[in-house]
């Protein structure tokens, strides 16, 4: 039986998370409903919760990390989709204007990332919501073996290997330096070694070091030792071909600037920070050295389908990255546990 009502969690403004309900809309011919069983808390959304991100935008019913079952369908929708179909959110996209047309979903023109795409009211995509319709075009199968936080990881993985694509790692002979070990710095690392990297970690708070090593990572520890000198020591002294920055820190953009091969290097500028941080570049430097810096930010159609085949064949293992299950109507509490430093996913169930 399908719910007359839909109960989600939003934020009303910095530090504040509260849980309400709406009217559950219309289900039309081209769209799905899904019982969303988890949905994972994002750095995008914590940070606005922390008051780092008031540009996207209050009311926020955030959260873009979800994954769930199908209970209903459209007349329209194929066999591609069935009622009892695990399946993970991807952003919602119109198909046509010019971005679409290049697969770069998440830069649609007309259906914005955390626009008021189905709400007059709220901005934000509903991730932490018990039930949600959308079009069947903004949803990917995943393997029912998987854990619903598990399967949630889609949209983060589908960011990383857009990373790894623009890469080019070359297979069984790049060393990649990844820059920082919470979430998105061991999802690059575990994507890169999937691509065929050797890839070293580099990581200071010793929970972190813990999970990674765990993880079967080499780990640079700043703390005890010299990074840049660790890794060209363990490089024979040629430096790393490709250094991913997982942290939003100007001493991670400079150190990547040392660690690096100095020719024909690759530096990834993966994490965002706030405020910016800033990076010490020399052009000249640049020039001499055949150096790209290389900028990464949202996924393409392709990129969630890929992230979803290497979480369904367990090509990315992700269950050490989930810390841990906080239900919806303590989403306080799951806000706050996510911007504890140090930890990793809070996945927010949904029962």
């Amino acid at each position: 039986m399908i719910p007359n009502k839909i109960k989600f969690a939003y934020l009303a403004e910095k530090g504040n998370a509260k849980v309400t309900e709406m009217p559950m809309p219309e289900l039309l011919d081209d769209e799905i409903l899904v019982k969303q069983d988890a949905c994972n808390i994002c750095t995008t959304d914590y940070q606005q919760w922390q008051g780092l991100r008031e540009h996207q935008g209050y009311p926020m019913a955030g959260g873009h990390e979800g994954a769930g079952t199908i209970v209903a369908k459209g007349s329209k929708v194929g066999a591609t989709f069935e009622v009892g179909d695990c399946v993970s959110v991807i952003y919602d996209y119109c198909g046509y204007c010019d971005e679409c047309k290049h697969g770069e979903v998440t830069g649609c023109e007309n259906i914005k990332q955390f626009g008021k795409n189905y709400s007059d009211e709220f901005y934000g995509i509903f991730g932490f919501a018990n039930y949600f319709i959308r079009k069947a075009k903004s949803f990917v199968k995943m393997s029912p073996d998987l854990a619903p936080s598990e399967a949630a990881f889609v949209e983060p993985l589908s960011s990383v290997i857009q990373n790894m694509k623009k890469l080019r790692i070359k297979s069984g002979t790049d060393t990649v330096v990844v820059i920082g070990g919470g979430t998105m710095g061991l999802l690059n690392a575990e994507t890169a070694r999937a691509f065929g990297a050797r890839v070293i970690v580099s990581e200071l708070m010793e929970k972190k070091i813990e999970i990674a090593e765990s993880m079967g990572f080499e780990v640079v520890n700043p703390k005890k030792e010299d990074p840049v000198q660790r890794v060209k020591e363990l490089t024979n002294g040629k430096g790393a071909d490709i250094v991913i920055v997982a942290v939003g820190l100007t001493i991670a953009n400079n150190q990547a600037l040392e660690m690096v091969k100095p020719k024909d290097g690759k530096i990834s500028m993966y994490a965002a920070g706030y405020p910016a941080p800033e990076m010490d570049v020399d052009p000249n430097k640049v020039h001499y050295m055949r150096l790209e810096l290389i900028g990464t930010y949202g996924s393409t159609l392709e990129d969630f389908y890929d992230a979803a085949q290497m979480l369904n064949t367990g090509r990315v293992d992700v269950s050490k990255l989930v810390e841990t299950h906080i239900p919806l109507d303590d989403i306080q509490k799951a806000f706050e546990t996510a911007s504890t430093p140090g930890n990793y996913r809070v996945s927010v169930t949904l029962d």
